[in-house]
Parts: structure tokens; sequence; C-alpha cells
């Protein structure tokens, strides 16, 4: 799985699962660099001033700005060789990285984002622009993200990036508190240090 001294850990997950908190904590706990890709297709939709739904849209017919976040994931894998990355598709773009995988139910998902919605710094505002206020109506979102997630990712690369055989370690973190699931992550890491 690692090389000698690589040790490149990747994590994906849905929505609401605690992925980036997880990831985040996993990089100030090794004191390596966590690189967040959502963050970057965040700032491509801010170079073109669209919101992220409306960028979406725009990658799910010109495959060009997915090929950008690739490219840069597999640079990042030669350049350097201790690092977090949080990716929908890193896994499968460094095949020898530790695969985290974090899964969510979708209704405890959803009432974890409208919390997050409350409060002022989150990744929920734009969800909150598109008049998602309700669970229901978030847990609806989410069901439709994974759905077109899937199906995208199928189609340009013929993968899976929500089938569980393509990780290492999976953790429904539905019952589990952030604490919990960080002590899990952490002890599995451990073992293949």
């Amino acid at each position: 799985m690692q090389k000698s001294n690589k040790f490149i850990i990747s994590f994906n997950g849905q929505e609401g699962s605690g992925k980036s908190t997880i990831a985040t904590m996993v990089a100030q706990k090794l004191s390596w660099p966590r690189y967040y890709m959502g963050q970057m297709f965040r700032d491509m939709a801010k170079e073109k001033e669209l919101d992220l739904v409306e960028f979406r849209k725009i990658c799910d017919n010109d495959p060009n700005f997915d090929k950008k976040v690739d490219d840069y994931v597999v640079k990042l894998s030669k350049e350097q060789d201790h690092f977090i990355i949080e990716s929908r598709t890193a896994w499968h773009f460094i095949p020898d990285s530790l695969k985290i995988y974090l899964k969510v139910d979708p209704l405890a998902a959803a009432e974890r984002i409208l919390k997050s919605m409350s409060k002022e710094q989150n990744r929920g505002n734009e969800d909150n622009k598109s008049g998602l206020t309700s669970i229901e109506k978030i847990k609806e979102s989410i069901l439709k993200r994974r759905k077109e997630d899937s199906e995208r990712y199928f189609s340009l690369y013929g993968i899976r990036q929500d089938d569980e055989k393509n990780y290492d370690l999976i953790v429904d973190t539905t019952a589990l508190t952030i604490d919990e699931v960080f002590s899990r992550v952490m002890n599995f890491i451990e073992t293949k240090k």
C-alpha cells in the first residue's frame, strides 16, 4: 500500500460525514499539509463569478475542470511524500495512498448540515443560497448530489467513488462523535505507519 518513505492519506466521504473536520484534525495531529480539492472547485467557481451549484452544471459538460484538479492531485503525489488530501478521486489517482472513506445516514447528514448553516463561516452557505432551509430539503439535495457525483465520476473515469471496496478504512459516522471518529481513524493510521 505505502511506499517505504511515502505516506499519503486520502479522504473521501459523503456530505455531512465529518470528512473535512477529520482530515483537518489528522493533518494537525501529524503536522502534515492538508489539501482540500473541494476548495479548488470553489475557487474556480468564484473566478467565473458563479455559485457552486451553477459551476457544477458547467463541470458536468466540461471535463477540463476535473482534469485540472486531477492533474494537481497527481503532481502533489509526485512532489511530496507526506500529506493529507481530501478529494472524491484521490484514492484513484494516488492508488498507494491510505484510503479512508467516511459515510453517514442522509438524515443525520441533513441535520448536521442544517446545524452548521446556522453558523456564519461554513461551506453550507452555497446550499443556503439555494433555499435549503429544512432537513427534508437538505436530505433530498444530499441524495441528489450523491447520485450525480456517482454518475459523473463513472462517466469520466469508469470508477465508483462511493464503492466501499475502494477504501482501506470505512467509518460510518452516523452515531459517532467527532472525537470517536478521529480516534478510530488515528488508531488505523498508526497501524499502517
